[in-house]
């Protein structure tokens, strides 16, 4: 096999009392949908947040694309291929859709602040890529018409999308999506699973923490299972979704009984 995307062993994270991740690991493919998902208090935000750098962990391994990455530092995990959405929108609100995704540029952007303050052709000149890169992904997840709006304006399902918009702006290689369908209505839900998919497509891999189980066991490659910061299953949707474990996780009871409520 080809070496992981993403490969994470041994993640542990504690807080106080409390062991929210113990033993963790995953390895992701090169283009493919990876998702992880769980109870609420399963530890999948924690792991999210440990990988991405804004938690520290107290141990754990961590490679992206072959190579060790530190995740301490929140910028240089996005410098170094790692990008991502937030379960509670975090856009900047009185900027204009616009701004907002261009300033998920700065990751890649050579321009110093000297450049700026002499207003040098090359700042200029890379300023002028960065608005029209900008304006090509508003196009690419379908809010250009409200390039100009304050992202606080925007639809519910549209400032997610902005989110989306944002984070393929620092050009990752992994897309880390915490929660993306959440509050969103069916019509919603059905636009970003085609969104998904065309970032895919793209080439970009994507790790997707969701609840809504029907959209991840339709969308993902392999599924991984967290129930008390621990890993109870992981591999093909449709073995994940018959896993007694799960279903127990899940809904407290037997395989038997529930198995067609998890795949519903």
């Amino acid at each position: 096999m080809s070496t992981p995307l993403l490969k994470i062993a041994g993640v542990n994270k504690r807080f106080g009392g409390l062991q929210a991740l113990s033993d963790v690991g995953i390895e992701i493919q090169r283009g493919e949908i990876y998702g992880l998902i769980g109870p609420n208090g399963a530890g999948k935000t924690t792991f999210f947040n440990v990988i991405t750098g804004l938690y520290t962990p107290d141990s754990g391994s961590f490679e992206l694309d072959g190579q060790a990455y530190s995740p301490r530092e929140v910028h240089r995990v996005a410098a170094a291929g790692i990008a991502r959405t937030f379960q509670n929108i975090r856009l900047f609100p009185d900027m204009t859709a616009l701004e907002n995704v261009m300033v998920g540029r700065h990751v890649r952007t050579k321009a110093t602040a000297l450049g700026a303050v002499l207003n040098t052709r090359a700042t200029r000149d890379e300023e002028a890529a960065i608005r029209r890169r900008s304006q090509e992904l508003l196009e690419y997840v379908n809010i250009a018409s409200y390039a100009d709006y304050q992202a606080r304006t925007l639809a519910y399902g549209d400032q997610r999308r902005l989110e989306i918009a944002r984070a393929l702006a620092t050009e990752p290689k992994l897309l880390a999506l915490d929660e993306p369908a959440a509050g969103m209505n069916a019509t919603e839900k059905v636009a970003l699973r085609g969104l998904l998919e065309n970032i895919k497509r793209d080439g970009v891999t994507i790790l997707l923490i969701e609840h809504d189980v029907k959209l991840v066991m339709g969308l993902c490659d392999r599924v991984t299972v967290l129930d008390y910061g621990k890993i109870i299953a992981a591999g093909a949707p449709a073995a994940v979704q018959r896993d007694p474990a799960v279903i127990e996780a899940y809904l407290g009871a037997s395989h038997k009984n529930v198995a067609t409520k998890v795949s519903a």
